[in-house]
């Protein structure tokens, strides 16, 4: 007679998030869970949980749900990790989160949830949602203008959120002409710096000229990030274009020269702005 092997008590789990809290508990146990789960921590972690932030969006612009589905499935999979890294550490636990972010949005709706009008434009809504944080950040302790603006967010956007917080106290130039010219002299500082000064001048210099790049984005009403990543994507779109091209010859760029591939580089863009790649 055949025995049949003990099934696994987690697929009697309920399925959902019952079972994927069982989980993440099991991957953690110090006695029978997973060497490498073990071994994590916050900080450990957190570079995944970007990560996957930028997989979900990755998802959303190219349109493919079923991917979307699994992205948004490993995004929270990293907030049930950091949950369980906090439980172990007798702090807080996953259920803990759920409220907290419950209580917040309850709070930050009183138009939805409260006596509050919900006849509100969504620029009302924005100021209205601003008011809510700025209470919250006060209510931390947080009283610079610039306290609570995230370290870990990547550098362009961060530079963005600074400079929205200080230009809501008025430290701002009053127009896009001003900050041409910023930009204008943070080049020439930089030349300057390139020509006569040391290593780390220029990388202040560099940096001084981004923050001034990110500014006039926002001027402009734009993303910098976005804007950024498009640029990537074109980027890579027509340099895609200049091999495959020298690829039709049996030949690679680095079978080529500059001048050639600046000659392909233009036709590539030709085509691009045709929509023909």
């Amino acid at each position: 007679m055949t025995q049949t092997p003990n099934r696994d008590p987690i697929f009697e789990v309920p399925e959902g998030i019952e079972q994927l809290l069982e989980i993440m508990k099991r991957l953690r146990d110090p006695e029978t869970g997973c060497p490498w789960d073990i071994e994590q921590d916050f900080a450990s972690i957190a570079p995944f949980s970007i990560e996957e932030a930028y997989e979900v969006e990755d998802a959303i612009k190219r349109g493919d749900m079923t991917d979307l589905q699994s992205e948004l499935g490993d995004l929270l999979f990293q907030s049930v990790f950091q949950s369980q890294i906090a439980a172990d550490k007798g702090l807080f636990d996953f259920q803990d989160v759920a409220k907290t972010i419950a209580a917040k949005m309850i709070d930050r709706h009183p138009h939805v949830f409260g006596d509050q009008s919900n006849q509100k434009s969504p620029e009302q809504q924005t100021i209205d949602w601003e008011v809510q944080k700025a209470a919250e950040r006060d209510r931390r302790g947080e009283t610079r203008v610039l306290d609570g603006v995230a370290l870990g967010l990547p550098a362009l956007m961060r530079a963005q959120k600074l400079q929205k917080r200080a230009a809501r106290v008025g430290f701002d130039w009053p127009d896009v002409t001003h900050v041409i010219d910023k930009i204008v002299e943070e080049s020439a500082e930089l030349v300057e710096a390139r020509d006569s000064k040391t290593p780390e001048d220029v990388f202040e210099e560099y940096g001084d000229l981004l923050f001034v790049m990110v500014n006039l984005g926002r001027h402009m009403g734009i993303e910098t990030e976005e804007a950024l990543r498009a640029a990537n994507e074109k980027f890579v779109r027509r340099f895609n274009a200049v091999e495959d091209k020298l690829k039709e010859q049996n030949r690679s760029p680095s079978d080529s020269n500059l001048a050639e591939m600046d000659a392909l580089w233009d036709e590539a863009k030709g085509l691009d702005k045709q929509g023909k790649l």
